[in-house]
């Protein structure tokens, strides 16, 4: 007996997602004429037959994406996931988003359940650690699936992966602060050999060894706790340090607070810079100097490319990555 074709048969067919042939079934006015027409010529050759109700129960075509976060308590992904949602809700479009905290379990734990809610695609900022299985089921189930932030899987034909420049970042923020004078410049901050760690600390090395300046790096979770213990610990026994740039924002504002205590004053005795720019950068006292990633935007970006794709059938390139500008502010500029 000859197999009864499926939506995926369809959606292979017509080279499209599944989610677009989902849509197209339901009248949806998110779809191009032309791809409607090519899913209906899909229909036609194959012979497919489209079970209404059981799609209903299935919630085939509901327009639901999962959006799967590493860490919602850092500002800086929260602002991403807000504005990617209001993104996806202005096209009519719900987000169901999740919290991994940092837990590669958790992550395909709801990976696993989102599959089985039948989502339109994913749009992920993973956790490190784990193996690749959850990414496997993904690709199994045909769900349109992007990696944004950080990537986990080297799959980018299967699972593109858009980012920051955080490379240029790491230049701009040195050069920086070697214009100022500075000469003892540190990294602090971002686990040790975690790519994202690695990726922000590029720029900042390539551009030492270019001005024939050594390198030195203080490994940690990206947090205020720990920015506030360097800067309470280190400076004691490494005077020397002149200026640090910090993985992130976080970090750096923990150092505001930890040599605040110790009575350096930031921006004439210490220089810092930043990374992400989150909106309390510019609210602290002394405000800091950080390289900004505008993640409203891209989180806008991101969710647009993943509409093109679901809707359109207009796939992200495999590896995208959005420029990144220095905001220059007191912790580096001094109070004047």
């Amino acid at each position: 007996m000859k197999k009864r074709p499926t939506i995926l048969d369809v959606a292979r067919h017509a080279g499209v997602s599944k989610s677009t042939v989902s849509l197209v079934l339901q009248n949806s006015t998110l779809v191009k004429e032309t791809t409607r027409e090519d899913v209906a010529k899909a229909i036609a050759d194959l012979g497919y037959v489209y079970n209404r109700s059981a799609a209903g129960l299935r919630g085939a075509a509901s327009g639901l994406i999962g959006l799967i976060i590493n860490d919602l308590r850092n500002p800086f992904f929260t602002e991403f996931a807000a504005s990617a949602q209001m993104t996806f809700a202005q096209k009519g479009y719900s987000t169901v988003i999740a919290n991994t905290d940092e837990d590669p379990d958790i992550q395909a734990q709801v990976i696993d359940s989102m599959i089985e809610h039948d989502v339109s695609a994913f749009v992920i900022s993973p956790s490190y650690g784990g193996d690749e299985q959850p990414f496997d089921r993904i690709r199994r189930a045909g769900i349109p699936t992007m990696q944004v932030l950080r990537q986990v899987d080297e799959r980018t034909d299967l699972f593109p992966f858009a980012s920051h420049d955080y490379k240029a970042g790491g230049v701009l923020a040195t050069e920086h602060l070697i214009d100022l004078g500075c000469r003892n410049i540190v990294f602090v901050g971002g686990l040790e050999d975690r790519p994202i760690t690695l990726e922000r600390m590029s720029g900042y090395v390539e551009t030492m060894g270019a001005h024939a300046l050594v390198p030195s790096v203080f490994h940690g979770r990206p947090s205020r706790v720990f920015g506030r213990e360097i800067a309470l610990k280190f400076l004691d026994s490494h005077r020397q340090i002149d200026a640090a740039i910090c993985f992130s924002d976080l970090v750096a504002l923990g150092m505001l607070s930890g040599l605040a205590e110790v009575g350096i004053r930031v921006g004439e005795d210490f220089k810092i810079v930043g990374f992400d720019d989150i909106e309390e950068s510019s609210l602290a006292y002394p405000r800091l100097s950080s390289v900004r990633c505008d993640t409203a935007l891209f989180g806008k970006n991101a969710a647009e490319a993943m509409l093109a794709w679901i809707v359109d059938g207009e796939r992200p390139p495999d590896t995208k990555r959005y420029g990144v500008e220095l905001t220059k502010r007191q912790s580096s500029l001094g109070a004047g």
